[in-house]
């Protein structure tokens, strides 16, 4: 077989909707499993609705995919130009071809299709065997010159020897029209492959621009983790068969294959993604971690007076790593790492000076400071433990009481490696202010 080549072909006319993210993956996926080449290709001719940031959107949020192409806008390659808008005189001599062979005439200022008449099969590689005729003419080429979507499309597949075409349920009524454009012109049918549509969250019908969680841009903003996103855009509509769902993409690329794409549309599920996210973020190495999540706290205006050193900054996304749900959690998670202007927490407190002495138990820790190892969480634990034992209390008495002076709440990441992290002279401050105030 020769080398598939297949294409993902936007319209730059409004923000990168999850369908289009998905099916721009789902042909990616196929091309690098197969060695083939992803095109991209830019269908812009609709020119009172393009848009060069819409078009800017597109590149971005591909390569913050993953999705690299090898031929399109940017990349170049030998069948360029990759924007339709750019093509006027290919399709005007494939318009010329069709008019030679006598299957086009001229209607109220437009240019008209002859069909053939004949049933058009194709054998979709997910669907199986589809039938249907074509029962009227249709336009090609509109009154003011321009050409539609079905004639400069196959006229781009075949330019540009697209093998395979990997597209959403929802095209697959235009198919006919394709293979007798096609056909007219003498040349092969690609592979069809139309995968299933993907449906909004609650209530029926396929998910929209307009739906919660629609848009890649959402995603991005928000501070989720692309390898998290395309991992769950893989998971709508495909299935490895053994009930997996983290995986590597090297390893999808491995196993994607088009018969193992399921022909039942597939839910969107936001709790499902956000819940992978959080899996991914918490299996994330440091140096990405400290990095993915600096780059999103300054994105989000914070530090903006003043940025925090780096190796601060760094231990504190570390010391929260595990306990974050999303990215989109940390500016409220970490703010009391860099002020000593905050409150306790009321039911926290209340709950706290319910039972035991917690101001005594907290001046036990505070005298022991002076003499305490900070070097790490197995020496700041083995502190605890040892007062504990002196006390004759649990370590819970010195752990949530200290938690509550030292952060204002009573919830948080590890406390031991919150006594390390924020240093001996910040724990003795704000121990002491809660033993004055609290």
């Amino acid at each position: 077989m020769s080398q598939v080549r297949v294409r993902f072909a936007p319209s730059p006319t409004g923000f990168f909707h999850i369908g289009s993210a998905r099916t721009a993956l789902f042909n990616w996926l196929y091309a690098r499993h197969t060695g083939g080449v992803f095109i991209l290709r830019v269908e812009d001719t609709d020119q009172s609705r393009n848009s060069e940031e819409f078009l800017n959107l597109i590149y971005n949020s591909l390569r913050w995919l993953g999705l690299d192409w090898d031929e399109g806008p940017q990349a170049g390659g030998v069948f360029g130009p990759y924007r339709q808008s750019e093509r006027g005189h290919i399709y005007k001599d494939y318009l010329e071809r069709l008019k030679a062979s006598g299957r086009t005439y001229e209607k109220d200022g437009a240019t008209l299709f002859r069909i053939s008449g004949q049933p058009q099969v194709i054998e979709d590689a997910i669907r199986g065997r589809v039938e249907r005729t074509e029962e009227k003419d249709f336009v090609i080429v509109r009154s003011d010159g321009n050409p539609v979507f079905h004639f400069v499309n196959v006229v781009d597949d075949i330019a540009m020897q697209v093998t395979h075409v990997i597209r959403g349920e929802d095209h697959l009524s235009n198919t006919s029209k394709h293979t007798e454009l096609f056909k007219a012109f003498g040349a092969p049918l690609p592979v069809y492959a139309h995968i299933p549509l993907i449906l909004k969250q609650n209530g029926p019908g396929k998910m929209s621009k307009r739906d919660q969680g629609a848009l890649i841009e959402e995603y991005q903003k928000r501070g989720f983790l692309p390898e998290a996103l395309v991992n769950f855009l893989c998971l709508l509509g495909w299935s490895p068969k053994d009930d997996r769902e983290k995986l590597p993409i090297a390893e999808i690329v491995k196993l994607f294959d088009l018969p193992g794409v399921n022909q039942s549309n597939a839910r969107f599920d936001e709790k499902k993604l956000s819940h992978m996210n959080m899996v991914y973020l918490h299996a994330l190495e440091p140096d990405r971690c400290f990095s993915f999540a600096r780059d999103y706290l300054y994105s989000q205006g914070l530090f903006a007076a003043a940025r925090p050193e780096d190796a601060y900054l760094r231990e504190v996304i570390l010391l929260c790593q595990p306990k974050l749900r999303a990215f989109e959690d940390l500016p409220g998670f970490i703010g009391y790492f860099f002020t000593e202007d905050f409150s306790y927490d009321a039911k926290a407190r209340e709950k706290i000076f319910s039972k035991g002495d917690p101001k005594a138990r907290v001046g036990e820790l505070l005298a022991a400071l002076p003499e305490a190892d900070f070097s790490s969480d197995a020496t700041l634990e083995a502190l605890v433990q040892a007062l504990a034992a002196t006390h004759a209390v649990a370590t819970g008495d010195y752990i949530h009481p200290s938690r509550l002076a030292l952060s204002g709440g009573s919830v948080g990441p590890s406390f031991y490696g919150l006594l390390r992290v924020l240093g001996r002279e910040r724990v003795s401050r704000r121990l002491e202010r809660f033993l004055a105030t609290a």
